[in-house]
């Protein structure tokens, strides 16, 4: 009976090797660097035409991330921002593009059931752990500084 598993185990251990397909970590980081770049580029363009236009620069920065987050959720509706991060990975997962996306999706995903239920209920699934876990470790972070502050 044992024996059946293992070889059953094996076959699909097999099976899955050879349908898996094999990801070059060099390409795979060279993609994320290339969509990551291209967002701080655009990033950067917006800020430069908006402190040319007369903000400065603490301005010019609050405007540059409202217009990130709009492209961001508005790529995310016309269904492109996903194909930009299945190709570029986490250079497009990881600027605060990313995290516009990961609020929009659930959003788009969940409104047919209804704006109560679906996207209220449902819009931080993929956010709120990372604000959950971010607000948390700030906490930490903030009483360790405050507690080394105090004993020494």
């Amino acid at each position: 009976m044992v024996n059946d598993v293992e070889k059953r185990n094996d076959s699909y251990n097999r099976y899955v090797k050879q349908v898996t397909p094999k990801a070059s970590c060099v390409y795979n980081c060279f993609k994320a660097f290339i969509v990551g770049g291209a967002i701080c580029v655009l990033g950067q363009i917006i800020t430069n035409v908006l402190k040319a236009n007369g903000l400065g620069t603490e301005e010019a920065g609050n405007y540059t991330t409202i217009i990130l987050v709009f492209l961001s959720a508005l790529l995310t509706g016309l269904n492109i921002y996903q194909r930009i991060t299945a190709w570029g990975g986490a250079g497009g997962l990881v600027p605060i593009t990313g995290f516009a996306n990961s609020v929009a999706a659930p959003a788009i995903e969940f409104e047919k059931e209804g704006k109560v239920f679906g996207v209220g209920c449902r819009i931080f699934s993929i956010a709120g752990p990372v604000i959950l876990y971010g607000i948390f470790f700030s906490f930490i972070a903030g009483f360790l500084y405050w507690f080394t502050s105090v004993a020494w």
